[in-house]
């Protein structure tokens, strides 16, 4: 299975700023995994473990049956399920085309956590922002 490619990777908030080396170690760790169209990639309610960037394709995001945005090549879901493997998807992703991910699993995340603080701050950094643009959406509800 291929991985994910480095350029991806340094798009992505989470990986910004790491060395090349440092993204080619998290790249090798990366899966891909492909969708068809009209695919559910992840299912809100659901247990999820995996941290999917898209490569290829575009997708929507559905919350209680009800769109709320869309994604393409460079975004990025699942980033909870890093560090909480029991937690349950927040959305649901539909691939509107054929979609290329690569995927990330919680106990690969964790050693590169680990050995690594950057990423770590990086992810709380992200997961603040997240948690602020969640809670504006409800105020505007």
């Amino acid at each position: 299975m291929a991985e994910a490619p480095i350029e991806l990777l340094e798009q992505i908030p989470l990986f910004e700023g790491l060395p090349r080396d440092e993204l080619g170690r998290i790249a090798r760790s990366f899966k891909e995994r492909r969708f068809s169209a009209g695919d559910t990639v992840t299912a809100e309610g659901a247990g999820g473990v995996g941290f999917f960037v898209i490569g290829e394709g575009t997708a929507k995001v559905e919350v209680h049956g009800e769109e709320r945005g869309r994604l393409g090549a460079g975004d990025y879901f699942g980033e909870l399920a890093l560090i909480d493997d029991q937690a349950r998807r927040t959305a649901t992703i539909v691939a509107d085309s054929d979609l290329t991910c690569y995927g990330l699993t919680s106990w690969e995340f964790r050693p590169l956590v680990e050995t690594n603080a950057a990423i770590a701050w990086k992810l709380l950094q992200v997961m603040a922002r997240r948690l602020r643009e969640s809670e504006q959406q409800q105020i505007s509800i």
